[in-house]
């Protein structure tokens, strides 16, 4: 074996001392939900900074050549402090407080309690392929080139925040801070005073740490007094109060990156872009300094973390037993992150997803790109791996069970989807943060990022796949319009005057009302589900239908009906809505929902014998009497020359109904087309097109003129993307009618996939063939245009799986899932798995069914 020394001059060149930007993952395993707390540790290459379990570091090595990596290990301490027990009997338990915080405090009376978890931390270089680890001693006799670029590297390595640690502190950053009006014209004096790079205390009361300097004249006082009293003692509030300077930046926070800065007289956290010249005014130079204290933000994270782990909602009792083993693996909660959880535990139940994803792994590994972190399918397939070997399913330590004893509470050490969240919600304005979110919008949100994932081979979302009918009958004519659209969810309406308990509700709200009255149970409204089913088939009445057979305004009535059945059926319940002010409400709902379904009857059956359809032409435009007659300008057109002028009007909207509706968080084109289609007649009639449209594939998508092929500002062919239409190209349509669904949105692929899947009918009739020649031209070259790749069978299904909603708002509360394994129903609250004894199947949000095979 070479000496150490000399393999280490071999691969210096390789070795990289981290800088600010560099990601590194010093958490977790790039492969797998290995940690530095696991067996075996993390090795961390020192080029790439990328984190390998034991089981994939050879692979990383003989993939890329790289031989130098750190091994870093994590071992955890025995509990040393629980701050504020609720009270003595409970003590020894381990089990967290059941009273709720009532300061914001830590570890006082009525303030938050404190577990702290303490590690100790262990680094060695270690040398491919033979793994030769070099010790502290080992390095001492190298010569000084080796030993200080590695010791820089290892440093380095050590002070960085891991990837994982700098996107929680970011995604918590709930407030984005705003530029302070102070700093640009800061006035700075010229004292002479020089601030050291450490050893600072207050001026005042020699307090050495939560220390701010004043960026006018660089004193140094400590912070505000908390709530307890401790912190500081305000000297650097009383300095700003005496002075009136504004600007103070927290001492210990300063890297290279920035630091916090905080605006007195804005009473708020505040963006300086002209930090570095005015540190260096008084001595700093900010590319030098390390951070030597928690941000605000990192306080804050301290905080909510405890606060969540001690709100999580279970299935009630202590008596649930623990599960654990292959399919029956927690999932920690990594802030308000539960309805991702849920999510995922169902979906990779689903046998198209496990094959695509966990069947695989082997080969997405082998053909994942050089920074595996960044590649959907290869995280897909680490969670579905995780999620499903059972590697992870292994009861969590109870710190206050020292020897073994305590009963089993279900908690498992399981997965933490950090580096799957990090990438699913990427670009994402709400999946990026650490805020609560819809469980069937994330749902909905994955299957299309599954979808743009697929272009080739299986596609595992087809699973869900289905098409739907749309048959409108002009009630003046007879004569009817069939449209089909694709969905993934059947979302099915609550009738709440379909209640059985009308009595006792009414009573339970008479006592409500009694101002005498103490608290009431609660009771809530008993919907049969045949009641839901029947809402969501009966003919909706269109009063303001337009009729191209009587070229009039008239009533129509409207039929939604299955024109396939997927393999697997979601349904989500309507439970959230709208109250009389327009303020979002939840039903508080218990619907008696089957275990099994037969929805035979709801099967389309297309255009009738002898049935006439309506004709397929476009209602007139809006006019209004001040409309102004005249053209829009064409794409060409120019004001000189109106030749290319369309010769349509151009619609007058009532720009206040548009603003009402938008101050209600609707989108702007939504907004816009119920002001065109309800004809200016006010906010009711445009508020009601809203709510009857809300479920329309393009509610958001730009307003199309009547005779015009898309909305202005369509984007013509020459600049379209070649990724966006590769995706809807996979999808099993043609590249003529991609390009036709992105110049009708604008080339924003999320609207250009809900537009194709709601223009079948006009993609059929298509003037323009793929190459641009005539339809005439290539009529006898040309295969029927595809539709979108929809499986079908026996519309018989049975439950399998259910995810609950406890919360009065989409945006806050938990969420749980139920999932039948081996025909016991088992619960997974987050890295709590247990055999469930009264699963709540009356109360679920969103249920899935898998088709029943005879």
């Amino acid at each position: 074996m070479a000496d150490v020394g000399e393999v280490l001059m071999s691969v210096l060149s390789t070795i990289r001392v981290p800088r600010p930007g560099d990601r590194v993952h010093k958490d977790e395993c790039a492969l797998s939900f290995s940690s530095p707390e696991s067996e075996g540790g993390l090795y961390v290459c020192m080029n790439s900074f990328l984190g390998f379990g034991s089981q994939y570091v050879d692979r990383h090595h003989a993939r890329t050549g790289q031989r130098a990596y750190l091994h870093f290990t994590r071992t955890r301490k025995a509990q040393c402090v629980v701050l504020q027990k609720e009270d003595d009997n409970n003590s020894s338990s381990g089990d967290p407080p059941k009273k709720k915080p009532t300061r914001l405090a830590i570890g006082i009376e009525g303030g938050f309690d404190v577990e702290q978890d303490q590690y100790e931390e262990d680094v060695k270089v270690v040398i491919f392929p033979d793994r030769q680890q070099v010790t502290s001693e080992d390095l001492a006799t190298m010569p000084d080139v080796v030993k200080e670029r590695v010791s820089l590297s290892m440093a380095g390595f050590m002070s960085a925040d891991s990837v994982s640690h700098a996107l929680q502190v970011q995604q918590w950053d709930g407030e984005v801070r705003q530029e302070s009006r102070h700093a640009v014209d800061l006035k700075q004096l010229d004292n002479g005073l020089k601030i050291p790079p450490s050893g600072w205390r207050c001026e005042v009361c020699d307090l050495q740490e939560n220390l701010w300097m004043n960026l006018t004249d660089g004193k140094v006082f400590c912070g505000r007094r908390y709530f307890d009293g401790t912190g500081g003692n305000n000297h650097a509030l009383l300095h700003f109060q005496q002075t009136g300077f504004p600007l103070a930046v927290k001492l210990g926070t300063i890297t290279p990156d920035g630091a916090d800065v905080y605006s007195y007289d804005e009473d708020d956290m505040v963006l300086n872009p002209k930090l570095p010249e005015h540190l260096s005014h008084f001595g700093i130079d900010m590319m030098t300094m390390q951070k030597t204290e928690h941000t605000m933000t990192e306080l804050e994270i301290a905080v909510n973390q405890r606060v969540g782990e001690w709100e999580v909602i279970q299935e009630s009792g202590t008596s649930l037993r623990p599960l654990s083993g292959s399919g029956l693996t927690g999932m920690k909660n990594l802030g308000n992150s539960c309805y991702l959880n849920s999510v995922m535990q169902v979906l990779f139940t689903v046998p198209d997803f496990q094959t695509k994803y966990v069947s695989n792994i082997q080969k997405i590994f082998d053909e994942a790109p050089s920074d595996p972190t960044q590649d959907f399918k290869t995280q897909v397939a680490k969670l579905g791996y995780g999620l499903l070997s059972g590697e992870y399913s292994k009861p969590a330590p109870d710190p206050g069970d020292d020897n073994g004893t305590a009963e089993p509470r279900g908690d498992q050490v399981g997965i933490a989807p950090r580096m799957f969240k990090a990438l699913i919600g990427r670009g994402h304005a709400e999946f990026s943060t650490n805020r609560q979110q819809d469980a069937q919008e994330f749902l909905l949100h994955f299957i299309n990022m599954v979808e743009r994932n697929c272009r080739s081979g299986a596609n595992p979302s087809e699973a869900f796949r289905f098409l739907v009918e749309e048959r409108i009958v002009c009630q003046q004519s007879h004569k009817a319009k069939y449209t089909q659209r694709v969905d993934y969810i059947l979302q099915l309406p609550v009738p709440m005057d379909q209640a059985t308990n009308t009595e006792e509700l009414q009573e339970a709200e008479r006592r409500r009302e009694e101002a005498d009255s103490g608290p009431t149970p609660t009771v809530r409204a008993k919907i049969p589900f045949s009641a839901c089913m029947a809402a969501l088939s009966e003919p909706e009445v269109l009063s303001d239908f337009w009729s191209s057979a009587v070229q009039a305004k008239t009533t129509a009535t409207k039929t939604t009906r299955f024109a396939s059945f997927p393999d697997h059926l979601v349904i989500q319940i309507k439970k959230f809505t709208f109250g009389l002010d327009w303020v979002p409400k939840k039903l508080d709902v218990s619907i008696d929902v089957p275990d099994t379904l037969d929805l035979g009857d709801l099967r389309a059956t297309g255009q009738q014998p002898g049935e006439e359809l309506l004709p397929e032409t476009a209602p007139p435009p809006l006019m209004t009497p001040d409309v102004e007659v005249k053209g829009i300008l064409g794409s060409y057109g120019n004001e000189e020359d109106d030749s290319l002028y369309s010769p349509l009007l151009s619609p007058v909207l009532d720009d206040s109904t548009v603003s009402q509706l938008c101050e209600m968080g609707f989108p702007l084109e939504a907004c816009r087309k119920a002001v065109y289609y309800t004809g200016n007649t006010g906010i009711d009639a445009a508020m009601n097109w809203v709510m009857g449209h809300m479920d329309d594939p393009d509610f958001s998508a730009p307003l199309v003129l009547p005779g015009c092929s898309s909305a202005p500002g369509t984007t013509p062919t020459e600049s379209l993307s070649e990724e966006h239409l590769a995706t809807i190209v996979s999808m099993g349509f043609s590249r003529d009618q991609a390009s036709k669904a992105l110049r009708a949105t604008s080339n924003v692929l999320d609207r250009a996939v809900d537009w194709i899947f709601s223009h079948l009918d006009d993609l059929e009739s298509m003037e323009v063939s793929e190459g641009g020649r005539s339809a005439a031209e290539s009529e006898g070259s040309r295969e029927p245009p595809p539709g979108p790749r929809v499986r079908d069978g026996p519309g018989k299904y049975e439950l399998f799986a259910f995810i609950s909603h406890m919360g009065t708002s989409t945006m806050c509360g938990h969420y749980v899932c139920h999932i039948k394994k081996d025909h016991q129903w088992v619960i997974f609250n987050d890295q709590k798995v247990c055999a469930s004894e009264k699963p709540p199947k009356d109360l679920g949000y969103l249920y899935f069914y898998r088709r029943v095979t005879e």
